[in-house]
């Protein structure tokens, strides 16, 4: 059985050049920091929501084997904050800085709103 992770919405500003890249940077980021810092295997999903006309982003984190910590949220919202105060190209260096230290980052996935996200199969195909 897939064990529940932590969800945390992605809001951006509506006058970014590239809004995709932004969501997927500080997802990527986010959840890139808080497994090296907790040195523990976790998992993660950037995610494009649609439904009807309009979209929103979210990042979904879960660790493969146990429950995820109570702490994990507030420390994700954390990383968030300070990230978003980061400008476009400071999040690119960021991003390709962590790229060089080991982050793997996962693609930004375009999923429709009704998906469960719990039993979606990506998480088989994590390995």
């Amino acid at each position: 059985m897939v064990s529940r992770g932590v969800e945390i919405g992605i809001h951006l500003s509506p006058d970014l050049a590239d809004e995709g890249f932004v969501a997927l940077a500080l997802g990527n980021l986010a959840a890139f920091k808080l497994a090296s810092e907790k040195k523990d295997k976790l998992q993660w999903q950037v995610l494009r929501i649609t439904g009807g006309d309009s979209h929103h982003f979210r990042l979904v984190v879960r660790h493969p084997e146990k429950m995820v910590e109570m702490g994990i949220r507030k420390k994700l919202e954390g990383y968030m904050t300070d990230l978003s105060m980061y400008s476009e190209s400071k999040l690119k260096a960021a991003f390709d800085d962590a790229t060089k230290n080991g982050l793997k980052a996962v693609p930004l996935r375009t999923i429709p709103e009704d998906l469960d996200l719990w039993s979606d199969n990506f998480w088989n195909w994590l390995g």
